[in-house]
C-alpha cells in the first residue's frame, strides 16, 4: 500500500509538471490519464468482488482490488519517467 501511495504521488507531479510545461508531455496525456480512471476502477471492483465471493478475509478483499489498480500506477510511473 505505501508503495502504491508513493507511486501514485509520483505520477501525479509528473502529470502536472508536464501540464505546466515544466517537462516535455507526450501528446494525449491528459486525455489517456481520464480515459484509464474507468476501466482501472472496474478491474478493481472486479478483483475485489471476486475475492469477496470466494469469502477472503478483508484485508485480503482490499489488497485483492489494489493489485490491478498498482499495476496501472506502476506503469504509468515507468512511461512518464522516460
Amino acid at each position: 500500500m505505501t508503495t502504491l501511495m508513493v507511486e501514485t504521488q509520483t505520477v501525479m507531479a509528473l502529470r502536472l509538471m508536464g501540464m505546466s510545461g515544466a517537462i516535455p508531455a507526450k501528446h494525449g496525456e491528459n486525455e489517456r490519464m481520464v480515459d484509464e480512471k474507468g476501466p482501472a476502477m472496474a478491474k478493481a471492483f472486479a478483483a475485489g468482488t471476486k475475492a469477496m465471493m470466494q469469502g477472503k478475509r478483508p484485508d485480503q478483499i482490499m489488497s485483492a482490488a489494489m493489485v490491478p489498480v498498482s499495476k496501472r500506477v506502476t506503469s504509468n510511473r515507468k512511461r512518464l519517467m522516460k
